[in-house]
């Protein structure tokens, strides 16, 4: 049973797995958001804990990427607590420093208490099947840090291929956490795994 808070009425659901509900963002999500998923641990190589306005503003950019692309970030809601577990999705590569701004940048965060269950990758394999079949993206980036050992990890059992050449250095981040490293995922590469 889903509980209200992590259910808005408006929310719509976008994407369903074996163990998740992936949803766009809805009105009181940016509170769920911060309850669950703004740690130290979880921020941690992303740029830090955030305000609440500045997690408004990210889900904001989120919903708008979906009036106008029909793809965005979304809240991963566990099925069996109906609690959010994470956050997941698709967008446009838009950090001004970053050599390829426009691209497909998939991205997701687990809290920690469900780390190591298998959510991330639950929640990117069918991000991955959705942008590549709904959306029609020719290729996917993610971007992380050396220092984020498993986040890079876990792009290569996507199958993603380092891209040095897509490095960047973004002066709003700890220096262990720049420069800025990208992995990529082709549709072909993917057709070609499946």
């Amino acid at each position: 049973m889903f509980s209200i808070a992590a259910m808005p009425p408006m929310a719509d659901i976008v994407l369903e797995t074996e163990r998740l509900i992936l949803r766009q963002f809805g009105e009181g999500d940016a509170e769920l958001h911060a309850r669950y998923l703004n740690s130290p641990e979880i921020m941690k190589h992303i740029g830090g804990v955030r305000e609440l306005h500045e997690i408004e503003a990210k889900q904001a950019k989120s919903m708008a990427g979906f009036a106008r692309e029909g793809f965005g970030f979304m809240l991963l809601i566990e099925k069996s607590s109906g609690e959010p577990v994470g956050q997941a999705g698709m967008k446009r590569v838009d950090n001004p420093l970053a050599p390829n701004t426009g691209m497909h940048e998939i991205g997701w965060a687990i809290r920690p208490d469900r780390w190591r269950r298998g959510y991330a990758g639950e929640a990117v394999t069918a991000i991955i099947e959705w942008a590549f079949t709904r959306h029609d993206a020719p290729e996917l980036v993610a971007l992380t840090s050396l220092s984020n050992e498993a986040s890079w990890r876990l792009m290569e059992k996507f199958g993603m291929a380092r891209r040095q050449d897509l490095d960047f250095d973004d002066p709003a981040y700890e220096p262990d956490d720049s420069p800025v490293i990208q992995y990529s995922l082709t549709r072909e590469q993917w057709e070609n795994s499946q």
